[in-house]
């Protein structure tokens, strides 16, 4: 009995003991987890954007969804159709100003900060015919930044909007921005037609920008503080244009600030009005000149509207920052630091860790972490919690950031709220960035996470482009795997062999010799200007020319805007912006041999698209092509060759011969016979060897054939890039063989085997243009009465691809349709990208019915007069003309 006593003290003991242990753990889980939940600095910092109920773009990585009308609404501009009938109506039929405006600017103003007052301004506003709008931004606190004042001008009354205190209900101001028949007035609208869109679904129909007119007038400032000085005798501290918006009350000066932007406004259009008309009857013959100045000002200022925002998209978190800062360094202290492995792999780490914390915090890139500390960081990689810090604030101190209100304070919030993730991310050796994104998010916003929800991380959480998990997986589904992983291999490597190293658009701008926007387009073109002395550099930032001379033709003549707006350096079917590829529009098969006036020096069917899109933009095409062989009849491919030299009389009697089965062999067939009897010929079987000459016999017409023949064979149909690739690696001499080769296609069948090859085309240093040599021969197509069709093939033309095919189809429609039939089968392929891939980010007038047609000026190497009678190959190079 006693023993049993003692047992059961013993064991009561334990489960105490255990109990107690139990207990213990969950504490300090608990009181760890407590810790954690008010680490971040915003359980104690109030946000302004936090109070905001409905948030259309969020941090995360989906892309931004623009108002949709109705459900059959496409993704293009909810309003494209009411811009488009502006661009095309371009008369002003009423004043901007009145005499009754109050010039004095008095110290009455109204401010609105409640639905009710929203409401009655919305009504003012739609009695009006013209008013004045400007915007206050805030970026500093935000991710995406966010508007914080919008300032409302009419001929009678100065409105300033608290947009953070109605930011929900903003969306009532929406009818009358898209009223077609209310002209709302900007300056530098750029970028303000954007946020608004961005903020509250807000899309401006009607539009003049007075900067856009500054534009047209060859004024020698556009800003506004030139403006108001030239007009009005006002002067204006723009230095109140990085205070903090966000802050309420609004000082007395911040509120005088805002107001005089747009109060003035309706004024100073008028006065830019006035000047245009005078400058149209000074300079035009007659009232109905083409030549109209005011409608070409509101024409360039409604283009604006058709701007969409877009998210700027990434494969992974801070890899386009990363690229660049690693870029940068390597520049300015040579390759021994920024080739270092570690050091690139710490500033991608740190680049992904700052866009994570960015977006969930709603916080700006340089308020997080600057490009200097991360470069200081990943050179001194420091392990204690001081000298973190203090890495980043000598890093900041010898940045030298301009003395403002809005220089962040260093180091930030966010990295003394998180010094441990740094410890992690400076002494792990994980390089894998998927695993280090997934780590963050669960630490930061996971089920036990530090940071607060709200609705603009909690987006992240979703698996809209984020790259997810490795995770194990069975024998059944490894097939699936493999093939997964293939795919993704296959698809890098296309990224990365042909995707653009470089920006496309530069958006350096070209003016005409009377100042007024001729275009819009890369350094290198720039350059050539400047070299020949055609032109005289007039801004450094971006950078712009004034030609010296009178160019043949303007923007105006062609009726369309696309050659003077700026573009954007993303895909223009989904915005992708961290690869993108130039896209012909109008295959090269058939573009290559249109008149060169109808493609010299016209990008607009040459776009940017990703990958992805690429792919369905070309699947489309390539099923396009066959559509286009039936309705011609004219096949896609050659099926037979035969050599020129062996007939008589290619035109002539002879032609009749060559019928299907006559005489002739595949390309493809000749050369592979041609390389299998110089490779292997003494060492194959008899039979075989002469089954192979045979081949090789029916191309020379019958005839035996040498060992020069066989040499000659192999290079039939070849492009002269496929030529030097062969000569190179045999050492084969060209200069003998014949490029002249009787084509005769009869039949349809086949795949294309050159598709990626004719369709992509790989940048040249980011230069936006297509430029053809025109010294290269197009060759000639035969017709023969039974029917059958000869092609002499041009020795820039392979006959593997679809090169013969197009230069027919081409000729067949200028034969019986003229220029007219090449415009009309232009538009039928863009509208046959349009459907592939329904584009949203297209660029402002780009146009399915785009003519494509220009006049070569005096300058121009196209230009017939300009041509030497013999063409080099330097020569047929000189690249720019207007």
């Amino acid at each position: 009995m006693e023993n049993k006593h003692k047992l059961k003290i013993a064991f009561t003991v334990t489960c105490l003991a255990v109990a107690s242990i139990i207990l213990v753990n969950k504490f300090r889980k608990h009181r760890k987890r407590k810790q954690n939940s008010t680490s971040c600095y915003l359980k104690s910092e109030a946000k302004p954007q936090h109070n905001f109920k409905r948030v259309l773009a969020n941090n995360s990585y989906a892309p931004f969804k623009h108002l949709k009308l109705d459900e059959n609404s496409t993704d293009l501009h909810p309003y494209e159709s009411e811009i488009k009938a502006l661009l095309e109506k371009t008369q002003l039929e009423f004043q901007f100003s009145n005499e009754t405006m109050d010039m004095s600017m008095s110290d009455k103003y109204v401010w609105v900060d409640d639905e009710l007052k929203l409401k009655e301004l919305v009504e003012v506003l739609s009695k009006e015919r013209v008013f004045a709008v400007d915007t206050e931004q805030h970026s500093l606190r935000s991710f995406l930044g966010f508007t914080a004042l919008i300032q409302i001008s009419t001929r009678d009354e100065d409105y300033l909007v608290d947009t953070i205190a109605v930011h929900d209900i903003m969306g009532l101001l929406g009818s009358v921005f898209a009223n077609p028949n209310i002209c709302k007035v900007f300056h530098g609208s750029d970028n303000d037609v954007i946020w608004l869109q961005r903020d509250f679904h807000i899309y401006v129909v009607n539009l003049f920008d007075t900067a856009k007119a500054c534009d047209v007038l060859s004024k020698p400032q556009r800003s506004l503080a030139y403006l108001l000085e030239t007009y009005c005798s006002v002067t204006t501290n723009k230095l109140y244009q990085r205070e903090d918006w966000r802050q309420r009350p609004l000082s007395i000066d911040m509120v005088e600030y805002a107001r005089m932007d747009a109060h003035y406004l309706l004024y100073i259009a008028d006065r830019l009005v006035s000047e245009l008309k005078d400058q149209k009857n000074e300079n035009s013959a007659t009232l109905d000149d083409d030549l109209h100045f005011v409608s070409e000002a509101i024409r360039r200022s409604n283009a604006l509207c058709l701007q969409l925002f877009t998210k700027d998209l990434e494969a992974s978190p801070g890899q386009s920052a990363a690229g660049s800062i690693i870029s940068r360094h390597l520049n300015d202290h040579g390759r021994s630091s920024a080739n270092n492995s570690q050091f690139q792999d710490l500033v991608r780490r740190l680049c992904c860790w700052r866009d994570l914390m960015a977006r969930l915090h709603d916080e700006s890139l340089r308020y997080v972490l600057s490009d200097n500390a991360i470069v200081s960081l990943a050179e001194t990689t420091p392990l204690t919690s001081t000298d973190i810090c203090t890495t980043i604030s000598q890093a900041d101190i010898d940045m030298d950031f301009l003395n403002s209100n809005s220089t962040p304070r260093s180091p930030s919030s966010i990295v003394l709220s998180h010094l441990d993730d740094f410890r992690y991310l400076l002494q792990n050796e994980t390089n894998n960035l998927d695993d280090l994104f997934q780590l963050i998010l669960k630490k930061h916003i996971g089920p036990n996470g530090s940071c607060p929800f709200s609705l603009y991380n909690y987006g992240l959480l979703s698996k809209t482009n984020i790259k997810s998990s490795k995770r194990l997986v069975s024998k059944a589904s490894g097939y699936k795997l493999s093939k997964k992983v293939a795919r993704k291999a296959s698809r890098e490597l296309f990224v990365q062999k042909f995707s653009c190293k470089s920006p496309v658009y530069h958006n350096c701008r070209i003016y005409a010799n009377d100042g007024r926007l001729l275009c819009y387009c890369d350094r290198r073109k720039l350059e050539w200007y400047v070299q020949r002395d055609l032109a005289k550099i007039v801004d450094e930032d971006p950078p712009a020319i004034m030609l010296l001379f009178e160019p043949k033709g303007r923007p105006e003549d062609e009726g369309n805007d696309f050659y003077i707006q700026s573009k954007k350096n993303i895909c223009v079917g989904c915005g992708e912006g961290n690869h993108y590829l130039r896209y012909r529009i109008i295959p090269s098969c058939y573009r290559i041999h249109f008149p060169e006036h109808l493609k010299s020096h016209r990008s607009h069917d040459i776009v940017l698209v990703c990958v992805d899109c690429h792919e369905k933009a070309h699947s489309s095409a390539e099923r396009y092509k066959k559509k286009v062989a039936l309705e011609f009849g004219i096949p896609l491919f050659v099926h037979k060759v035969v050599n020129s030299n062996e007939e008589q009389d290619v035109s002539g009697s002879s032609t009749s011969v060559l019928k299907l089965g006559d005489c002739g062999v595949s390309p493809l067939e000749l050369r592979t016979a041609a390389m299998a009897l110089i490779r292997h010929g003494p060492r194959m079987p008899p039979q075989r060897r002469e089954e192979l000459k045979q081949v090789v016999k029916k191309y020379y017409g019958g005839r035996e054939i040498s060992e020069e023949d066989l040499e000659k064979a192999l290079l039939v149909g070849m492009s002269p890039h496929e030529k030097r690739r062969l000569r190179k690696k045999r050492g084969i001499s060209l200069n003998n063989t014949s490029s002249n080769n009787i084509v005769s296609d009869n039949d349809v069948k086949g795949d294309n085997v050159d598709s990626y090859k004719n369709e992509v085309h790989e940048p040249d240093n980011g230069s936006s243009l297509d430029i053809m040599d025109p010294s290269e021969p197009n060759g000639q197509v035969n017709s023969s009465s039974d029917g059958a069709v000869f092609a002499t093939c041009s020795s820039k033309l392979s006959l593997l691809g679809h090169g013969p095919h197009g230069k027919q189809v081409v000729d067949y429609l200028l034969k019986n349709h003229g220029e007219v039939g090449i415009q009309e089968f232009c538009q039928r392929w863009r509208q046959v990208f349009v459907e592939s891939i329904n584009p949203r980010f297209l660029p402002a007038g780009w146009d399915v019915t785009h003519s494509g047609r220009r006049e070569f000026g005096d300058f121009s190497v196209y230009n017939p007069a300009n041509k030497a009678p013999v063409a080099t190959k330097d020569e047929g190079k000189q690249h720019p003309v207007v």
